[in-house]
């Protein structure tokens, strides 16, 4: 009996030691490639995050950063083939992510509803039907799994942000948004890679902007 739990013991301790080799290069790889201002460095960082999510193929949150690198990459690339071939390796680790959980979770339908606005950017005119749609049900679904997820009310926010006063957006629509993100981000945890937080500092940088106008 003694040996079946020592080896029980040695098993977990394994696994566990396991489960904390990804974090390290992941968080590293990842703020890396959030923090920069460079499309070379993204594309580099990008695909180190693409051959972490290999390495640990079981972990879900390594296909999910690596899935949100992609939809970035998309943003600031010119070639609209590109872009979407971006957002297509982008919904290819979104769903392994969903796989290894066995369901969406709420930062899955964050994920579905930022690769829908990314699609739609590729082309408004002819996507924001589709994709708006997506979107919309996406951020919806993740609110009921957890109303005080701060991605969605960043991603709501920029939606307003970039959409064209006519159209019901601008930056006064989008600062509600904006601060909620805020006060939620306030009080999430930061201390686990494995755990998505991304976002904070973007809001901030959109709280900004959003107030410029007010001065003008």
């Amino acid at each position: 009996m003694k040996k079946m739990i020592l080896m029980g013991a040695m098993a977990l301790s394994v696994l566990s030691a396991q489960a904390q080799d990804f974090k390290a290069p992941l968080e590293k790889t990842f703020t890396i490639f959030d923090s920069t201002m460079s499309q070379d460095i993204r594309i580099e960082q990008a695909n180190k995050l693409a051959l972490i999510a290999k390495k640990y193929d079981g972990e879900w949150s390594v296909h999910y950063y690596a899935a949100y690198s992609k939809v970035f990459l998309s943003y600031f690339e010119k070639d609209v083939t590109k872009k979407d071939a971006y957002l297509d390796d982008a919904d290819k680790e979104k769903e392994d992510a969903v796989s290894l959980l066995k369901k969406n979770n709420d930062e899955t339908y964050v994920l579905a509803a930022m690769i829908a606005n990314a699609r739609m950017a590729v082309d408004p005119m002819n996507r924001w039907q589709k994709y708006g749609g997506i979107f919309s049900s996406s951020l919806e679904s993740a609110k009921e799994i957890n109303p005080n997820n701060p991605r969605m009310y960043y991603l709501q926010g920029t939606s307003k942000f970039f959409t064209p006063k006519a159209y019901g957006g601008g930056k006064k629509i989008a600062l509600p948004y904006f601060e909620k993100a805020k006060e939620l981000f306030a009080k999430e945890t930061t201390t686990d890679i494995a755990v998505p937080h991304w976002g904070k500092d973007k809001t901030e940088y959109f709280i900004a902007q959003c107030k410029q106008e007010d001065k003008e």
